[in-house]
């Protein structure tokens, strides 16, 4: 019989060791003994509640030792009936579950307390509260009273401490003691921790579902649609103006809003935008930050708020705009180099575009906001002739046919 040539022999071997030793390869990185760690931080939302029941399942499919879930919320909001569903997940899963209050400072209150109860081990750091209420206790009576059975400073020290920890059928063997003559044994980790966050469009739409976040996006993107259209610029304050309204809608749909709260809002700057259109500061400003105020305060139930230094920042910083900022802003991208508006009264000049019954003019080399009467609109280009000064905005008519000022005469 003859024999194969050595360089097909060769590749024969090649293919049979990519065929037989990959895959083992890979099953043996599988086997790897691992913890999947995940963050539940913030408001319990729809969105939380997807990722620890994905994280679950993928930790089950996964082979983990154990997933650890650290929670550092102070409540939520996600519908009752899905957020049950995932406790009972949490309860009868068969890899085990692990919550860890922390770091430093967290709290586990509301829905994160119930998400601790439904683990089968919980631990906390230093200095947390932990409670069913706001009225939580500290992590030293958590522990005295049984609410948590593990205190560990750090999520790595929560790790090592599961160690030797039976968690319904499973015993979990998490780390190894090291003995090194003249120390103390230690106990090292013998598990790889691997992490998971939410994506990107999940962690953008939690942030969205937050008090604070959520009003801030609103009021924003209120206040730069009026900045476009009192500056007629090229639509980008606009276009971004509508993706924070589309954002913080979002969050206000997913988060106990109080509607008249939010009319109350609108009210606010639709008062500043009448009066930024008449040039002054008048009743209408008054009636729009005290609308401001008010809806701001108001604007969550179930004891939500966003917090303090936000609710300060929005509105001294959007009456501040809309009583200084944007009317000194409008002079100076309208006003004329002269002094004295009212000289420009019988001046003659050109309509950038169709003024019908508004639209922009341009006198004495400057820019300026325009309206006509409806019965005599005013075509791009065409010549038109100021008849008077409305705050910020020039009152115009055609030039031809116009009545002549014979003022200069």
């Amino acid at each position: 019989m003859r024999r194969l040539p050595t360089p097909l022999l060769a590749s024969i071997a090649a293919f049979v060791a990519l065929v037989v030793l990959i895959p083992a390869a890979a099953s043996a990185q599988e086997r790897t003994p691992h913890v999947d760690v995940i963050e539940v931080i913030g408001l319990v939302d729809a969105v939380q509640v997807d990722f620890v029941s994905d994280a679950l399942r993928d930790a089950e499919k996964g082979g983990a030792e154990a997933l650890v879930i650290q929670v550092n919320s102070q409540g939520g909001i996600a519908d009752r009936p899905d957020f049950d569903t995932l406790l009972f997940r949490v309860a009868h899963a068969s890899v085990p579950v692990a919550v860890w209050v922390g770091p430093s400072g967290g709290r586990a209150i509301g829905p994160a307390f119930e998400l601790l109860e439904a683990a089968g081990v919980s631990g906390t750091a230093a200095r947390t509260r932990i409670g069913p209420t706001g009225e939580a206790v500290s992590a030293e009576r958590a522990l005295e009273q049984g609410l948590v059975v593990l205190s560990a400073p750090t999520l790595g020290d929560f790790v090592v401490e599961l160690d030797g920890r039976k968690i319904g059928d499973a015993i979990l063997e998490t780390a190894k003691v090291i003995r090194t003559p003249g120390e103390d044994p230690r106990r090292q980790p013998t598990v790889e921790v691997r992490f998971a966050k939410l994506g990107l469009v999940a962690r953008l739409l939690h942030s969205a579902a937050s008090p604070s976040v959520a009003y801030l996006l609103f009021a924003a993107g209120l206040a730069l649609i009026i900045l476009e259209l009192f500056t007629a610029g090229i639509g980008m304050a606009a276009a971004t103006g509508a993706v924070c309204i589309v954002l913080a809608s979002y969050g206000l749909v997913a988060l106990p809003t109080r509607p008249y709260a939010v009319g109350l809002l609108l009210l606010a700057f639709l008062g500043y935008a009448v009066d930024v259109q008449s040039g002054a500061p008048r009743a209408w400003t008054g009636i729009g930050t005290v609308a401001l105020a008010a809806g701001s305060v108001r604007l969550y139930g179930d004891g939500l708020s966003p917090s303090p230094i936000v609710l300060v920042t929005v509105v001294a910083g959007t009456a501040l705009l809309m009583v200084a900022g944007l009317p000194a802003m409008l002079r100076s991208r309208f006003s004329t180099p002269t002094i004295g508006r009212e000289s420009m009264v019988g001046e003659v000049g050109a309509a950038v575009d169709p003024v019908d019954p508004d639209g922009t003019v341009q006198v004495r080399g400057a820019t300026w906001r325009a309206r006509t009467n409806r019965a005599t609109p005013i075509g791009a280009g065409d010549s038109v002739r100021v008849i008077g000064i409305d705050g910020l905005l020039l009152e115009v008519e055609p030039e031809a046919g116009a009545a002549k000022d014979y003022r200069k005469h």
